[in-house]
């Protein structure tokens, strides 16, 4: 698990090159596992370049929530918007890639470093409905290596049964998070 980086939030909002330099020692390999899925259809080191370039020029606007690591997860925010750029740019990404990386997103709240944020989707994702609970993890657990028609038939389900209960597993998660207070 990252230690809270946020002991570096000030300097850095300040323009402390070396605080700057400390935060990206430990956020780097966060924000690489949030890029993982993604690197057989975009430049994660160009996109993790660009993310952290953004970071700097942000820093002075991130705000302290109370539930640590504020700066990296508005960096994994960006990481992660900045890959979808990408792959619109390039015309590589359609709505169903956008649920996936949705998904993977989620994935990688296992090893993610507020705890409280892992505790609260673990929880929310307990309260999922049984078929869209399964949709939802056959998807999560693919990571994205499987199309969509063989996790379908996996959790024995028509491929469009399947997509509705992604949607609608991820709908419901959202909302659960939200009435938790994780702003989406």
């Amino acid at each position: 698990m990252t230690a809270d980086l946020d002991n570096e939030l000030d300097a850095v909002a300040a323009g402390d090159p070396d605080a700057f330099a400390r935060w990206v020692a430990g956020a780097e390999p966060a924000l690489r596992v949030a890029l993982r899925s993604l690197a057989a259809r975009v430049d994660c080191e160009s996109v993790l370049q660009e993310a952290l370039l953004r970071v700097w020029q942000v820093a002075p606007r991130c705000q302290r929530d109370g539930r640590g690591n504020a700066l990296l997860r508005m960096g994994v925010r960006i990481a992660r918007n900045l890959a979808i750029d990408e792959l619109r740019r390039v015309g590589r990404v359609d709505v169903m890639d956008e649920e996936a990386l949705a998904a993977a997103a989620l994935e990688h709240t296992v090893g993610a470093p507020d705890p409280l944020l892992r505790r609260a989707i673990e929880e929310c994702k307990k309260t999922l409905p049984g078929k869209p609970a399964a949709a939802l993890l056959a998807r999560i657990e693919s990571a994205g290596a499987e199309p969509d028609a063989v996790l379908a038939e996996r959790v024995r389900m028509k491929l469009n049964t399947f997509l509705q209960n992604v949607t609608r597993a991820r709908k419901l998660l959202a909302e659960c998070l939200e009435r938790r207070g994780v702003e989406l």
